[in-house]
């Protein structure tokens, strides 16, 4: 069971992530063992500080090597037996999942972090993972802000790149792989109702700390509160690196 005395995660991991586990402490403390699955993550960078919560997790990811760092990782923090990695693709969520032991209850918390940018079909990933949860069930999305990558190319001093950014095109055409998708705000909400989910506000995700020099001295703790207190405030959310939405499952 998680230890409601136990500090928060937002409280102790790094200030470009508070955003996100500030909107996810009202569900992951509330007091009850939730059975949650992380797609896409990978080496476990949320799904161990969730074990340790006390939640059982499962891990779908595509890389068999992000995958043996999870487990890795999980044993370590003395949580192997509440952390699962199985490999798979989120937008074929349904068929990797079903070779799965089920309870038949659906997952209470999904996690869909840095996925979207880069699945074949956005969309149809977000109805898989619809699928999975239980009614009432929770969903937390993350995604790269188009807006803080223009402003980003901008101050790094690539105006070319920043504008191609703006007009929603490929900052480097010439590359061989695909370009990692940036949505706004508006995208990303839509995206989440096409799944039949209801969202609740949005936030940004690092409004200022993936600005900041490692080496500027800022005290991480003064970094963190600042994050925290504009995550939700407009203008500046709409400027952070990324976007993230809590929305739940009717």
């Amino acid at each position: 069971m998680p230890t409601p005395s136990a500090p928060s995660p937002a409280e102790q991991l790094p200030p470009r992530s508070a955003a996100v586990w500030a909107a996810l402490d009202p569900v992951i403390g509330a007091g009850a063992a939730l059975r949650v699955l992380d797609v896409g993550g990978g080496s476990g960078i949320f799904a161990v500080p969730l074990a340790l919560l006390g939640h059982d997790v499962t891990v779908v990811d595509p890389s068999a090597d992000a995958l043996a760092t999870l487990a890795r990782r999980a044993a370590t923090a003395g949580v192997g037996d509440r952390v699962r990695g199985v490999q798979g693709d989120g937008d074929q969520l349904g068929e990797v999942l079903a070779t799965l032991p089920s309870d038949g209850g659906g997952y209470d918390l999904a996690l869909c972090h840095s996925v979207l940018e880069v699945v074949d079909d956005p969309a149809g990933t977000l109805r898989e993972i619809a699928g999975a949860l239980r009614p009432g069930g929770q969903v937390s999305v993350a995604a790269a802000n188009r807006a803080g990558a223009v402003l980003a190319r901008a101050v790094a001093g690539h105006p070319v790149e920043a504008r191609a950014l703006l007009e929603d095109r490929d900052p480097a055409a010439a590359r061989r792989t695909p370009a990692r998708r940036r949505f706004t705000p508006a995208d990303l909400l839509a995206l989440v109702e096409g799944a039949g989910l209801r969202p609740g506000p949005w936030r940004g995700v690092s409004v200022v700390a993936d600005l900041l020099d490692a080496t500027s001295g800022a005290d991480p703790d003064a970094v963190r509160a600042l994050e925290l207190a504009l995550a939700g405030t407009s203008p500046y959310r709409e400027v952070a690196t990324g976007l993230h939405v809590l929305a739940a499952h009717p």
